[in-house]
């Protein structure tokens, strides 16, 4: 394996396994993975002239959702030690990253830690790290979140985490989704809808959620229209999974999410840590 430092088409790592498979990292733009090279293909979409933009929000790559997905009511974290101010889909996609390579060889961690930058919207000592690692035609992800507060006093640490990959596809017309179950929640309505439905709006614009999929053993796949599909499978606490379009960017996002927008869903008390694992595995559409 090597790991290296790029510098076009902008500065950023570079993995490559000995299989030649790679990953690409920009550790400083929120910890965000900005390319994964799988059996010769680049699997994510990633719009590299809206990234050069620092003030617009990112569209490509696998962002990072911390310490909420979507919005919280009124855009605040509400605890018993205050009222604090939350923007969507949290800070981590917004923050500096620490970067390495992991010491099995197969991949990179990155690790997101509380500083004076995450006070004034999450009073809790934490850590998040995220471990990707390329296997053959796959690409798993660890992720483990710890409260790091050692006093009882501090109370338990509420946090909610999802990925926001956005998956290359031949074009929305071309691509096509399946492995979910019949009913879903749009986002765009908030309301409970047909999924089969949602599927066949994808062209003009799609943000649906599903749940339960953790142990109903469907697994939602992307088919890409070129041949290929890109498979979501998850394990508990992971437990929803969120499609999303953007037309007429050929892309779909297909996330795991473990909780629904604007909740938190899971705590830690002070001293104990959370595991949540994913894998995108390739195969034949």
């Amino acid at each position: 394996m090597t790991l290296t430092r790029q510098g076009a088409p902008f500065p950023h790592w570079q993995f490559t396994a000995a299989s030649g498979d790679q990953l690409r990292v920009v550790p400083e733009r929120g910890g965000l993975l900005v390319g994964w090279r799988c059996g010769g293909e680049e699997r994510l979409y990633f719009d590299a002239e809206r990234f050069a933009d620092p003030s617009k929000s990112v569209r490509g790559g696998i962002p990072v959702l911390f310490p909420v997905c979507g919005n919280l009511p009124d855009g605040a974290l509400v605890l018993p030690q205050g009222r604090f101010p939350m923007a969507q889909h949290g800070f981590a996609r917004d923050l500096p990253w620490q970067f390495a390579a992991l010491d099995s060889g197969d991949g990179i961690r990155l690790t997101l830690s509380d500083s004076p930058a995450t006070y004034s919207a999450y009073p809790f000592q934490f850590q998040l790290s995220l471990d990707y690692q390329l296997e053959p035609d796959a690409l798993a992800i660890r992720a483990v979140v710890e409260h790091r507060a050692g006093a009882a006093e501090a109370g338990p640490m509420p946090f909610a985490l999802g990925l926001h990959p956005y998956l290359q596809v031949a074009s929305l017309a071309q691509a096509r989704v399946d492995g979910l179950p019949e009913r879903c929640w749009d986002h765009l309505t908030a309301a409970e809808a047909a999924t089969a439905d949602q599927l066949a709006r994808v062209e003009k614009g799609v943000d649906l959620r599903v749940e339960g999929l953790d142990g109903s053993g469907l697994a939602p796949r992307v088919c890409t229209g070129t041949g290929a599909a890109v498979e979501l499978q998850m394990q508990p606490p992971f437990a929803h999974a969120v499609l999303w379009s953007d037309p007429p960017r050929p892309m779909l996002c297909l996330e795991p999410w473990s909780a629904p927008r604007g909740e938190l869903g899971l705590q830690l008390q002070p001293g104990e840590r959370c595991e949540l694992r994913c894998r995108y595995r390739i195969t034949a559409a």
